[in-house]
């Protein structure tokens, strides 16, 4: 869908990456992503002085209690692993320790985590996964292990004891319901308080065990697989090839009679791979490529749903707009995508959607300057409850 006209689109950042951040220790974000981002650990004592967390503890067990989030419980018993999918009725007792139950996606249930999720946002959101929140009984774990994504570790509440190091030899215990390192071999230890934060590049194994009772958030990336990128990429192709080039039946008046009946004619084979090089020259042609990764990388979760508000609005309120905590918003080019769908836009549409998604809100006077399509169509993202009035 075409909003606007068709101008270059802005390039302006909506926050300095050049300030110093306390969350980063003293780091502003473009050094954090230059020394940091990949390369090697970083520990941040009072990242977040008097943190408190964002959840109760009733509150992250009522949503594991829910099937709205996913939630795993993981114990050790008998010197064994257990891990159990929830969601849960009933949680260990607190006094038997050795047990933590984790809940993936609390920003998609909170707007405090939420807003505590976007505090890293200066890694792009294309990257940004979602806020996991693990409380543990004394002693709880999950045991030494190894993440293929980079990860920011929050503690919220107690005392948890790290154990890190870079670990050549990735061989996991086998037989085991969770992924457990057979030889962990810890370089470094900490034990994080509440405020403190450990990022960890991917590949750095890391064994976490709580000190009395805890929790810690962890703030995750995605890192997508090629053939996953480029399945997602191909599937969209496969939808939209009729659009995308023009309609041809195969024929060959030549075809003489068949000595061999099964074996394939070769204008035929030669049919379908210029069938595939057209599409291949469609996918690289006015952005398709851009516009099916975008696509992709906002389509929403299979457990997310958003609610419609009860009442239709208007574009121009006293507030303006803010997007709801679990829509994703990204653009490039000159497209703009939002929760799985993708629209053109260009001149002030564009700089001022833009403005929407690095910022997720958008303020009334900026409302007003969008174009009449422009203003129409928030109105429906509004009316599909993707984002909500401000004020």
């Amino acid at each position: 869908m075409r909003v606007g006209s068709m101008l270059p689109l802005m390039t302006d950042t909506p926050t300095s990456i050049d300030t110093p951040a306390q969350l980063l220790g003293g780091l502003t974000p473009a050094q954090f992503m230059r020394r940091y981002w990949q390369k090697k650990p970083l520990v941040v004592r009072g990242a977040i002085p008097g943190f408190k967390p964002v959840l109760t503890r009733a509150a992250l067990f009522g949503l594991a209690a829910g099937d709205a989030a996913e939630s795993r419980l993981v114990w050790r018993e008998d010197e064994r692993w257990h891990l159990r999918q929830g969601p849960f009725k009933r949680l260990p007792p607190i006094k038997r320790g050795n047990w933590t139950v984790l809940v993936q996606g609390v920003d998609l249930h909170s707007d405090a985590a939420r807003a505590l999720l976007d505090r890293f946002r200066f890694v792009p959101d294309a990257q940004l996964d979602d806020l996991m929140i693990s409380y543990a009984a004394d002693g709880g774990g999950v045991g030494p292990h190894f993440d293929s994504y980079d990860v920011f570790l929050l503690q919220a509440h107690g005392r948890r004891r790290w154990r890190i190091g870079r670990q050549k030899d990735q061989t996991l215990i086998e037989g085991l319901p969770v992924k457990i390192l057979a030889r962990f071999e810890p370089e470094q230890e900490h034990v994080m308080e509440p405020g403190d934060l450990l990022y960890l590049p991917p590949g750095w194994a890391h064994d976490g065990v709580a000190e009395g009772e805890c929790m810690t958030y962890s703030a995750g990336f995605r890192q997508p697989v090629r053939t996953e990128l480029a399945r997602e990429v191909l599937l969209r192709l496969a939808d939209e090839c009729d659009g995308l080039m023009p309609e041809a039946v195969y024929r060959d008046p030549s075809q003489g009679a068949a000595a061999r009946p099964a074996e394939i004619p070769a204008a035929m084979a030669d049919f379908a791979r210029a069938a595939l090089d057209k599409a291949w020259a469609a996918l690289n042609k006015n952005q398709v490529l851009l516009q099916y990764l975008g696509e992709a990388l906002t389509e929403p979760k299979p457990m997310v749903w958003f609610d419609a508000p009860s009442e239709a609005g208007d574009t121009d309120q006293a507030g303006g707009f803010r997007l709801d905590r679990k829509t994703r918003m990204l653009y490039g080019g000159t497209l703009v995508f939002i929760n799985g769908e993708s629209f053109r836009a260009g001149g002030a549409d564009a700089a001022l959607l833009r403005q929407l998604a690095d910022q997720r809100a958008l303020p009334a006077s900026g409302c007003r300057r969008l174009s009449a399509d422009a203003r129409a169509l928030l109105g429906q993202w509004r009316d599909a409850g993707w984002l909500h009035g401000r004020g």
